[in-house]
């Protein structure tokens, strides 16, 4: 039952939704979420921690980034909503818009400028 919960709660905020819908796309380090949502970096780093808590997304190092992407195995809870999330929201403007950005963005010329 907490790993429900957690899920649940875990999906309740728009931010986090658009994060799941972005690496719906390709995979993501924190540099490149923040250009895209447009928020402070340490916001999406929290948001990217309740997301990997709940078992939504995995984490590995790549050189001196961190790539997030959509978990790869969970329980059943994760990969039901993750599944159920895949078909929605497609048609949403924001959501839409983020995922086209997410697909353009360079990664070395928006980490580079932030340092």
């Amino acid at each position: 039952m907490r790993n429900i919960e957690r899920v649940f709660k875990a999906i309740a905020d728009r931010n986090r939704i658009r994060i799941l819908k972005m690496l719906e796309a390709k995979p993501m380090c924190v540099c490149e979420i923040t250009e895209v949502l447009g928020i402070a970096q340490p916001s999406v780093s929290r948001h990217l921690s309740i997301l990997r808590d709940a078992g939504l997304l995995d984490d590995e190092k790549d050189g001196i980034w961190t790539n997030y992407c959509l978990s790869r195995s969970g329980d059943d809870v994760v990969v039901t909503m993750l599944s159920s999330l895949s078909r929605w929201g497609n048609e949403d403007g924001v959501i839409r818009i983020d995922r086209e950005k997410a697909k353009k963005i360079e990664r070395e010329k928006v980490c580079t400028v932030k340092r």
